[in-house]
């Protein structure tokens, strides 16, 4: 049984995100995403103004007289949640941590693939993988999704994307949309593994960020802590030398990161906690949707 405090908990984001789903979402999902391939249907006798190039020549010489073939948009998808729930995921200094954000544009992402009858599926990871959930359909399944996604309990801190997605593209064969969660803090190399995924998955980066990653305060003295390892430093945040030093720091990192994702072909969506997430997911909808139509 499900304690009750915790039904409530996807209620509520139930609520939320489905109000979001209904109102604003559903119809740039699917204007983003559907119709992104053909496959074969059946065999047809040829008519007059059919494509020569549609000519199925075993058919026509088996029956000895032309038929083409015949081809369907393909409408399913399968959608997959790659989520970072390492340690760092746990910061936040508005009103939400990263780590919510990011369960909250997952959920909004889950009840539109459901609307439009897509699988979806869930990967957790820290610096190994957690859980994985296969592709399903359903309300239920994406309730379940939810579910792990706000009460996951990873047993470690540290963060591995590489093996992540390694993981991900050699148990998934059919091709699916893989949105990657994650804040990016991790040293080893993952732009490797993302470009070989990439080449049958589209991959796309939902980046968090919290504004105190990107500028501290002046306020004297503070003990730092990185949140995966566990390491510790005390650092005067009024000194203008840390202060220039750390946003320069930081302003690589993200220049850095969107370079890396262009070089790559991974599309980006930038995800912060003093902001709403719909503004650059409807952005990145628009984005895709013009692609498709050109």
């Amino acid at each position: 049984m499900i304690p009750s405090d915790v039904i409530k908990k996807i209620r509520r984001i139930e609520i939320r995100t489905r109000r979001l789903v209904n109102d604003v979402l559903s119809g740039e999902y699917q204007s983003a995403f559907k119709g992104r391939g053909m496959e074969f249907s059946e065999v047809r006798e040829y008519t007059p103004g059919d494509e020569i190039r549609s000519i199925d020549w075993n058919v026509t010489a088996r029956y000895g007289k032309p038929y083409v073939k015949i081809f369907k948009e393909e409408r399913e998808l399968t959608i997959i949640f790659v989520v970072d729930v390492s340690g760092s995921g746990d910061f936040g200094t508005i009103e939400r941590m990263k780590g919510e954000i990011g369960v909250e544009l997952c959920a909004g992402l889950a009840f539109s693939a459901v609307r439009n009858n897509d699988k979806i599926g869930l990967l957790l990871f820290s610096s190994e993988n957690e859980l994985y959930l296969p592709p399903k359909k359903g309300k239920n399944h994406a309730l379940r999704v939810i579910r792990e996604l706000l009460f996951a309990k990873p047993k470690k801190k540290g963060t591995d994307i590489a093996s992540a997605i390694s993981y991900i593209n050699q148990i998934v064969k059919k091709k699916a949309v893989i949105f990657l969660v994650s804040d990016f803090l991790d040293k080893k190399d993952y732009l490797t593994a993302l470009r070989v995924a990439n080449k049958r998955h589209d991959i796309v980066a939902v980046t968090l960020t919290d504004p105190r990653e990107e500028v501290i305060p002046p306020i004297g003295l503070v003990d730092l802590e990185d949140p995966e390892t566990g390491e510790e430093i005390l650092v005067d945040t009024s000194d203008l030398y840390f202060q220039d030093t750390y946003k320069k720091k930081q302003d690589t990192f993200k220049d850095d990161l969107a370079k890396g994702f262009r070089k790559i072909g991974v599309d980006k969506i930038d995800v912060r906690t003093d902001h709403d997430y719909v503004e650059p997911l409807l952005a990145f909808f628009h984005k895709r949707g013009k692609r498709k139509a050109a």
